[in-house]
């Protein structure tokens, strides 16, 4: 059973993140290992499996970017070990300025134009993935979460650098 069939959803991009934290809430109640604390070790040993697949398969799906990669691999491609370079020359460009900009924030009006420049160009990304898995354009999606992955990364190094820009 996949993630999405263990919450009664359909395979998809796009899904209703406050239906899938009422379905998680949900199973996580019939789930719950206490429920079966006075069963036999192999009852309990089953609740804590199917507590873990739960649990697992919410934080996957409550991601956009993990949900697009698990619903590439379930397409067959798997980005999860793969060394694959993205061949796209403006994007590589795009990372190297992107590494420039972050070197010379110095202060708190650099560091929220960055912030902000970086959510768009995010929102962006995640819009067009959301086209390419709706159209099936997996080996495009695959370049695309690949993208979303390095800005995710550039996001995280702003916030290391928060902390010493304001603080």
């Amino acid at each position: 059973m996949n993630h999405f069939e263990l919450f009664g959803l359909s395979a998809a991009f796009n899904l209703d993140a406050a239906e899938l934290q009422q379905r998680y809430r949900k199973l996580q109640q019939t789930m719950h290992p206490d429920r079966f604390a006075s069963g036999s070790e192999r009852d309990k040993l089953m609740a804590v499996q199917r507590t873990a697949q739960l649990n697992d398969a919410y934080q996957t799906l409550r991601s956009p970017l993990s949900r697009a990669e698990y619903l590439l691999e379930l397409r067959g491609i798997d980005l999860a070990h793969e060394q694959t370079t993205l061949q796209d020359p403006e994007f590589l460009m795009a990372q190297m300025e992107w590494r420039e900009r972050i070197a010379e924030v110095d202060d708190v009006d650099s560091l929220d134009g960055a912030y902000k420049d970086l959510q768009e160009q995010m929102r962006d990304l995640q819009d067009e993935l959301e086209r390419q898995l709706n159209s099936d354009a997996n080996d495009d999606a695959a370049n695309t979460v690949r993208k979303l992955k390095f800005m995710h990364k550039l996001h995280h190094e702003l916030e290391q650098l928060e902390e010493r820009v304001r603080y």
